[in-house]
């Protein structure tokens, strides 16, 4: 998990890294007893405890292919093409494809998916029996049969026991699952509400004759009573229809997969884009779906497209659908800001961040003093600042920043002379070599002590960040010549400079708690 920290809160609290500490030191501890090669979870014991098929080989293929699918799958392409070089399209008979193609892939994503595969809404007898008779015509087997396969998707999502696995590729998730017998069974998901409803029974009975009436004799029918274009009803409103649906549900699993931002996670593959959207009735918001599945919605911006969303809405409105699941906002907020988070580390990591407090030697005010005659050196909020290369090009002018040479600027930096801008903040910090012996310890302005680019950082669990001298409230730490790095840019180490009392223990340096 990742979490922004401000400056007095970096990291877990005290209890929390405790907490954490302990679970780590239980997990080191007890990491004998578990033997090399257990699973770590459902999937991974399913695929060590069960026999996959043997690969396929050149004697076995012909027994391996799925005919059914590979008949279905490419005679309707090829009757597709024939029958619209033969067969001249009527305007009527257009409308009626598209409207007949919204209808059928309508009742797959309304009624198979997010009906009866998720369960995010209720829908009344009849709102029921349209969308069963429509997304029969979609030829996309059972209910029952659809939604087996879908939940198990979900569950299993880019592993071997998800039937459409992405990372097996565009092609695979596509049709290839559909072509050949699985070398694995896909993996477990429970369909008992479903098997237990009698509408759905009655579908998976009598499914065959159902597809050729819905598929093709419902939209050859109205055409040949409409305008006497049977055929031009059968050719475009039924096979080039038949056709364009299928592969509009397939780019659920391919297309939805491949091309997008993971806005609310990036764990598996699902992605956000508008392009699967249009070309899947508004199925593409998938990222989105993945992490909420239960919500009737795929899109959750007004702008973005979502017809499904608009038609299941439109029902709820007319009395024909009820309870539709809303997954809450602050759980989707949380999601969307995990992600804009991890983004930001992504890009924090890709900066350059000034030296901390204990990665600078302490240097005695003598040993700054003379090394000042030898380069500009600037002493602010307790750090010692190399200017050089720098005195030519400050915006106030060399003499303004020579004068402070071998001095302390820090009233001048903050306001005495001007007050400098966060960007004229951070880029000072860029330029330090050393830490003040004694001087640090008494800046109690976090803003002079803290660059501006520092005060917030993100940061993971478990993970502490000092910044600039800082720690988390409450912390205390030491300085020591040994734990110090040796001198940065020549500056000398004075052996009277290490910060011990009287009797030779080291002193500690504690933060103070400021408000605000």
């Amino acid at each position: 998990m990742t979490v922004i920290g401000r400056h007095r809160g970096w990291g877990p609290t005290a209890l929390d890294r405790r907490t954490f500490n302990n679970i780590e030191h239980y997990l080191n501890g007890t990491r004998h007893l578990i033997p090399q090669g257990y699973p770590k979870n459902y999937v991974q014991h399913t695929l060590l405890t069960t026999t996959p098929l043997p690969p396929i080989t050149s004697s076995s293929f012909f027994r391996e292919v799925e005919w059914i699918s590979v008949f279905a799958l490419t005679l309707i392409p090829a009757a597709s093409l024939y029958g619209a070089l033969t067969t001249t399209l009527r305007l009527p008979t257009f409308l009626l494809a598209f409207a007949y193609y919204f209808y059928t892939g309508l009742s797959i994503t309304a009624g198979y998916h997010r009906l009866w595969a998720h369960r995010s809404y209720n829908a009344s007898l009849p709102l029921q029996i349209f969308l069963l008779l429509g997304a029969s015509g979609a030829v996309q087997g059972s209910v029952k049969w659809w939604s087996r396969g879908h939940r198990a998707h979900h569950r299993y999502t880019d592993t071997d026991l998800d039937p459409y696995n992405a990372l097996r590729g565009f092609f695979y998730s596509h049709i290839g699952w559909m072509l050949m017998r699985p070398r694995r069974k896909i993996g477990k998901a429970d369909v008992s509400d479903l098997a237990k409803d009698p509408l759905l029974q009655w579908q998976h009975r009598n499914f065959n004759w159902l597809i050729f009436v819905m598929a093709f004799g419902v939209p050859t029918a109205i055409a040949h009573f409409g305008w006497g274009d049977a055929k031009g009803g059968f050719v475009y409103a039924g096979i080039v229809r038949l056709l364009i649906v299928h592969h509009s549900t397939f780019c659920v699993n391919s297309l939805a997969h491949w091309i997008g931002d993971a806005p609310f996670d990036d764990k598996h593959t699902p992605k956000n884009h508008f392009l699967t959207a249009i070309v899947t009735v508004g199925e593409g918001y998938h990222n989105f779906h993945h992490q909420f599945p239960t919500d009737y919605r795929n899109a959750i911006e007004w702008y973005q497209y979502d017809p499904t969303k608009w038609f299941i809405w439109l029902m709820e409105c007319g009395g024909l659908a009820s309870q539709l699941k809303v997954f809450p906002s602050n759980e989707i907020q949380k999601g969307e800001l995990l992600m804009e988070m991890k983004r930001l580390r992504e890009k924090q990591e890709r900066v350059e961040w000034c030296k901390h407090a204990d990665q600078l030697p302490v240097v005695s005010y003598e040993s700054f003093q003379k090394q000042s005659t030898k380069r500009p050196l600037v002493l602010v909020s307790g750090f010692i600042h190399d200017l050089s290369g720098f005195l030519e090009h400050h915006p106030g002018g060399k003499p303004l920043l020579a004068r402070y040479i071998g001095k302390d600027a820090t009233t001048a930096f903050f306001g005495g002379v001007y007050d400098h801008s966060h960007a004229a903040h951070n880029l000072l910090s860029m330029k330090r070599v050393g830490i003040l012996d004694g001087g640090h310890p008494h800046i109690l302005d976090i803003a002079k002590l803290v660059p501006p680019g520092e005060l917030m950082r993100v940061v993971k669990f478990g993970e502490t960040f000092p910044s600039s001298g800082s720690w988390a409230e409450g912390e205390e730490t030491a300085w020591s010549d040994e734990d110090a790095p040796k001198a940065v840019k020549d500056i000398e180490f004075d052996d009277n400079a290490s910060p011990t009392d009287e009797d030779g223990h080291l002193c500690k340096i504690s933060v103070p708690e400021v408000s605000g």
